[in-house]
């Protein structure tokens, strides 16, 4: 999956309302890409973002804070403001 690309898909998320969208500034690029398009947060932290997103169906969001912790921390790390 590493240096494919991965196509974000819109409203695939369940409804969070504690959780804050990321504002972009700066935008931070794609690693190893010769354009250096711009991450979006939506294709940021795909790995972190699956578990979070397939704890909160499963559990409800009350119950996966360190999961939704875990991702903003990611998030964070590429430089997205949350």
């Amino acid at each position: 999956m590493h240096g494919s690309n991965m196509l974000c898909k819109e409203g695939h998320i369940p409804k969070m309302s504690s959780l804050s969208a990321a504002s972009v500034e700066p935008t931070p690029a794609i690693e190893g890409t010769d354009e250096k398009k711009p991450l979006k947060p939506c294709c940021a932290c795909p790995e972190t973002k699956k578990v979070r997103d397939a704890c909160i169906i499963e559990k409800g969001e009350e119950n996966c804070t360190d999961l939704i912790e875990a991702h903003k921390d990611c998030m964070r790390a590429l430089g997205f403001k949350i």
